[in-house]
């Protein structure tokens, strides 16, 4: 039975710089996209809001005009009554009874008086929603044309990433199974904790991309002869040397223009 080829430090390195330049171009695209997809989520949060409020101002409305139905009703209600008490008195043996009615229908009108009171009061309160309804919708017209710009431009952006994002996904899976699962572990918390989720990193000008610190020349050495993996002692990031870095970054930027 034939042994499987073993995996060189090398090989390691060079998937490891070709997972990391997969994973930063699908960085780059949703960094085009930036803050649209949050935008257009709070606007769509924001509009479903402002229809929210349309709703409950005009149940509101609904409910005064109830209200005022409800006032007019016992107007006429009082007004029948006082019709009554009024026939009554014509008929009464004593001023006892006169007085009581006489009580009763000024009872009425006071009833009356409130009422129509109460309908001033409501027909004011339904100015002022009418009001509130007026600029809310004219608010809600605005974010709508607003959130359809936003949705317009998210949606352009993702018709022309999407099929690549995808697809540089699945070539991001691809590659982690190529590297042992300690160094894709590794790779993967660093990338967590570092700026830009560049896991590993060429030397550039003697130090670590991104970095102002100098690596010792012995160091860059040990990195140059590719015989083991070393890591940044000041940010983690794991390094490789920069002949390397170019090597796969022209393999890797063909792959990209096939996608």
């Amino acid at each position: 039975m034939a042994k499987s080829k073993e995996v060189t430090v090398e090989e390691r390195l060079r998937s490891l710089y070709d997972l990391q330049l997969i994973d930063s171009r699908i960085d780059e695209i949703r960094n085009v996209r930036g803050e649209l997809p949050l935008e257009v989520s709070d606007l769509e949060d924001e509009v479903a809001g402002l229809n929210m409020r349309l709703e409950k101002l005009s149940d509101s409305l609904a409910l005064i005009d109830s209200q005022i139905s409800d006032k007019k009703n016992l107007i006429e209600e009082a007004k029948t009554l006082i019709k009554k008490y009024s026939e009554q008195q014509k008929n009464v043996r004593n001023n006892r009874e006169f007085n009581s009615l006489t009580k009763e229908v000024e009872y009425q009108e006071l009833e009356i008086e409130l009422a129509e009171k109460h309908i001033r009061e409501f027909k004011a309160q339904i100015e002022q929603k009418k009001e509130v309804i007026d600029k809310t919708k004219g608010h809600t017209k605005e974010r709508e044309t607003h959130l359809k710009h936003k949705k317009g431009e998210l949606d352009a952006i993702l018709s022309e990433t999407a099929k690549e994002e995808e697809a540089l996904i699945n070539k991001s899976e691809e590659y982690k199974k190529k590297i042992e699962e300690r160094l894709v572990k590794a790779y993967n918390r660093i990338r967590k904790n570092v700026k830009n989720g560049l896991a590993v990193v060429p030397i550039e000008r003697g130090a670590s991309g991104g970095s102002y610190f100098t690596i010792p020349p012995q160091v860059q050495m040990e990195i140059g002869s590719r015989k083991k993996i070393i890591t940044d002692e000041h940010s983690g990031r794991i390094l490789v040397d920069e002949i390397l870095a170019q090597e796969q970054k022209e393999k890797m930027a063909k792959m990209f223009k096939k996608l």
